[in-house]
């Protein structure tokens, strides 16, 4: 098992922000665990005795709406904490996390982290600003889902996802995404989602094999997300 202190992966969230004491105390009382593919990292109604950092791999994070329709909100990847909005709150979780790919994640029990709150300001500052960084975001999903059509939605998903995981040796989108998960991203059923990427690979916009996307027109997507 690898210690906090030695841990990369902390750079890329609020852990940084730790002492060394404070991340040897931590190292000390975190659990390693291997999340398999599909498998459920939490589950929506759930009481989170803590958080997870993500050390490899990545989550799909939804809710299920009142029509039984599950909403994807965000993709979380490595060098991420999730869990701290419902630990913070101390309510249970209205989300659920569902491993894309096989994961490693470190469970950092509630009573350190509470800890770390009350007595590292930085951290607690660190906390506080992804926590409204994912507000914003919902903010953000709540407006596009009101005003924009399923067509600018879907362009835009594939922009954000081609910047966010970058490209494999073949230039396709880094995250092989079911189509289902596509619809549940842009808010659409799975049939709508599958005839849109058609038209767009009808289009030359897009190529595809199976799960594999690749973006042939960046512009052409621009376009279709401003209404040209």
């Amino acid at each position: 098992m690898s210690k906090c202190e030695q841990c990369i992966v902390r750079q890329f969230n609020s852990l940084k922000h730790l002492s060394k004491e404070e991340l040897v105390r931590m190292s000390a009382c975190k659990t390693t665990k291997i999340i398999k593919k599909g498998e459920v990292l939490f589950e929506e109604g759930e009481h989170l005795n803590g958080v997870f950092c993500i050390k490899d791999g990545v989550c799909k994070v939804s809710k299920m709406s009142e029509n039984g329709r599950n909403q994807i909100i965000s993709l979380v990847q490595k060098g991420n904490i999730i869990g701290e909005r419902s630990l913070v709150s101390e309510e249970i979780s209205n989300l659920k996390a569902v491993a894309l790919n096989d994961m490693e994640v470190c469970f950092i029990p509630k009573e350190e982290i509470i800890r770390d709150l009350e007595k590292n300001n930085a951290f607690t500052m660190s906390v506080l600003k992804d926590m409204a960084t994912s507000l914003k975001s919902a903010d953000n999903l709540i407006v596009d889902m009101a005003q924009k059509t399923v067509k600018q939605r879907l362009a835009e998903t594939l922009l954000h996802l081609h910047s966010k995981f970058d490209t494999d040796s073949e230039g396709n989108i880094n995250i092989q995404l079911s189509r289902e998960d596509i619809a549940n991203i842009i808010g659409t059923a799975t049939e709508s989602a599958i005839r849109l990427l058609s038209e767009f690979k009808k289009n030359k916009i897009i190529e595809f094999k199976g799960k594999e996307i690749k973006i042939l027109d960046e512009a052409a997507l621009d376009k279709i997300i401003h209404g040209f």
